[in-house]
């Protein structure tokens, strides 16, 4: 893999969604100003202007690039000869697609160092709405989801909860309408944490998945109970299994399996798919499988029963 010497942060959300207000903050700010010079690259245009003199005092260079059909390898490349950038910026057009941009070649030397979406919860519901299938083909691998104008009112842990299952590792932020970071997962969840056996309803396994993926050390030593098809992938040994359910992130072609790997002297009973009724203690520990810390649990009853009414697990 070439080595990275200029740095590409990409900015995506569709249109008025907070993206030119938040750039424009992080060039003001001391730790942004840094020497040499940085290209930005606007793909669209919205009610918010950057201000072009305080750009050109951070020694920052703007160019358009408005047709998607523009936007190709052969102008980026024009780009980089002509402006020699330390460090890019782009202002992604929310109606492209990241994927695209993906899979395209860059200049030589850049690299996509970080991805922050941003969302307006105000409008949020209306684009998954009728728009879905783009918004996540921009968090898919995004690194970041800042969600801003929130208000107390918004089901906000129902949007952490949507991303987190077509991204586990993005981090979710909720900024409120003065822009300051409130705690808005002060609701107990909807299962008692205390309980001997923690027992997770059909409808909440998705809430516990995300909750247990965030804070596996909230069920370390704790004994869950829960339904799902249990899957055999290779390699991880004939003891093991991973019991879960399977999630819609954006349509009936698009989904994700939420499972956690699990022990048992019963898993090479197991066909591969099979429903299964799983009691098990959870420990969390290091797995290449979670690429860190995650939950691993160790059955002490499973057993095979009935398919869910409703097999899938939906978040918006």
């Amino acid at each position: 893999m070439a080595e990275v010497t200029t740095p590409v942060y990409l900015i995506t959300g569709f249109l008025e969604s907070g993206k030119t207000s938040f750039l424009q903050f992080t060039l003001e700010q001391d730790y942004f100003r840094i020497d040499g010079k940085t290209l930005l690259i606007l793909c669209e245009e919205g009610e918010e202007e950057y201000n072009m003199k305080k750009l050109a005092l951070m020694n920052t260079v703007v160019e358009v690039i408005e047709k998607e059909e523009d936007f190709t390898t052969e102008r980026l490349n024009t780009l980089d000869i002509l402006h020699m950038p330390e460090r890019v910026l782009i202002e992604y057009n929310g109606m492209w697609l990241v994927s695209k941009l993906e899979q395209m070649e860059l200049p030589r030397g850049w690299g996509i160092e970080q991805q922050i979406t941003m969302a307006d919860a105000s409008t949020y519901q209306v684009y998954i709405n009728n728009m879905k299938s783009q918004f996540m083909d921009m968090v898919r691998n995004t690194d970041m989801v800042i969600f801003n104008r929130c208000k107390k009112e918004d089901p906000l842990a129902q949007y952490r909860r949507g991303i987190k299952v077509a991204n586990q590792r993005a981090e979710v932020v909720f900024e409120d309408e003065k822009g300051e970071i409130g705690d808005i997962f002060a609701d107990a969840m909807p299962f008692d944490i205390n309980a001997p056996v923690i027992d997770i309803l059909p409808e909440d396994y998705g809430i516990w998945f995300v909750d247990a993926m965030d804070n596996p050390e909230n069920y370390q030593d704790k004994v869950v109970h829960f339904k799902g098809r249990a899957l055999k992938p290779r390699g991880l040994g004939s003891k093991f299994f991973v019991p879960g359910r399977t999630a819609m992130t954006c349509c009936a072609d698009d989904t994700t399996f939420l499972g956690f790997v699990c022990k048992s002297s019963y898993a090479p009973k197991l066909t591969d798919g099979e429903w299964v009724d799983v009691t098990a203690r959870a420990q969390v520990e290091t797995r290449k499988e979670y690429q860190g810390k995650g939950l691993v649990l160790y059955a002490e009853n499973v057993e095979p029963c009935e398919p869910l009414q409703e097999e899938m697990v939906y978040f918006n």
